[in-house]
């Protein structure tokens, strides 16, 4: 048997212990603390033009704002893994079936704000306050304007047709966009003539679906395909870019907005929510009502080509150029509610 120790170092160590544990304590209890100086943000988003309304929100409040940057799964599982104790007072993602799904997962908490209500119109937003869209992100066709001529091309049903062969490009059916795309049709149209439509889509690829929106705009100057499903927004960086070459792809590529006679192109947003054991609450709503504020949608629409989500909101001189046009007004919470079986049909029909 070992010889105990002696009970002055004993105590000594029982009381260090106690200390230690007592620090951890507080230590994990200040993480869920309200501080009224600070908002902490877990953003999917990844550009300036974000930093610069964080900064222009501290300088107008003194709420100085902290951001956790990963893709929106990393930051969702840390979410989970944190629980009560996360310090996470603002969710930012995009496409409205990842923030769906962030209120399914019980990660985020319902909102009321007249703010919030007046600037955003209800089919961008969750019926129950739970998230609420920042910019609109539109899911146009991109075609040559060498080889293809847009009175051919009207509306995404199109692409199925037999001119299109060989002709078509597309990112993977692991994509958001497209997922969120195809729960569209799935409301729009039922899931059978969705699926005959996935099936259409694959008969008439050009090459097997990989890369990202920029590499099928890539991919159409190099005459891989004609045509292309993409972010509207993909083109106006591409026209507004520092390097001249990057201008020269945006030249090569025409736009479509599809379906102008029927339920309208297919919108997708960025978003935002709070989260669910938000310490900062207040601070929370004060900036999403920022995010929504006219100074902010400005600045939205200027630097990233989006769409404002508040109307009224002067948009940026590319899109301006583009003209108006159509959107499908299907309340976003949808995309979420058909995302599974989106993800089905793409596996059944072949769209790898």
């Amino acid at each position: 048997m070992a010889a105990s120790a002696p009970s002055g170092l004993r105590t000594t160590l029982l009381s260090l212990l106690g200390g230690i544990i007592l620090s951890m304590g507080l230590l994990l209890a200040g993480c869920g603390e309200e501080d009224e100086s600070v908002v902490n943000v877990y953003s999917h988003r990844h550009y300036d033009t974000d930093q610069a309304l964080f900064e222009r929100f501290t300088e107008l409040t003194d709420i100085q704002v902290r951001v956790v940057s990963a893709s929106a799964d990393e930051l969702m599982a840390r979410l989970e893994r944190e629980g009560p104790a996360s310090p996470a007072d603002v969710l930012i993602t995009v496409d409205a079936g990842r923030l769906h799904r962030a209120k399914e997962r019980g990660l985020l908490q319902p909102v009321e704000s007249a703010a919030l209500a007046e600037a955003i119109p209800a089919h961008l937003r969750d019926p129950e306050g739970f998230w609420f869209g920042l910019t609109q992100r539109v899911r146009i066709l991109a075609h040559s304007r060498e080889r293809v001529d847009p009175e051919e091309l009207r509306d995404y049903e199109d692409l199925t047709r037999e001119r299109w062969e060989g002709r078509v490009l597309a990112r993977t059916s692991e994509n958001i966009y497209n997922i969120s795309h195809l729960a569209s049709m799935v409301a729009a149209l039922g899931p059978e003539e969705a699926e005959a439509w996935v099936r259409g889509v694959v008969a008439n690829f050009a090459r097997p679906p990989q890369g990202n929106d920029t590499d099928q705009l890539r991919d159409i100057a190099a005459g891989v395909g004609d045509v292309a499903l993409v972010n509207s927004y993909y083109v106006g960086r591409l026209l507004n870019a520092d390097d001249e070459a990057a201008r020269e792809l945006g030249r090569q590529v025409g736009i479509i907005f599809p379906n102008q006679d029927g339920r309208g192109a297919h919108v997708n947003i960025s978003g935002v929510g709070v989260t669910a054991h938000a310490p900062n609450r207040e601070n929370a709503v004060r900036l999403m009502e920022f995010l929504v504020g006219e100074e902010a949608q400005r600045a939205f629409a200027e630097a990233n080509f989006e769409y404002p989500v508040r109307e009224g909101i002067e948009w940026a001189p590319t899109l301006q150029e583009w003209g108006d046009f159509r959107a499908d007004t299907l309340n976003l919470e949808r995309l979420g509610e058909h995302n599974n079986e989106a993800v089905q049909i793409f596996d059944r029909a072949g769209w790898r």
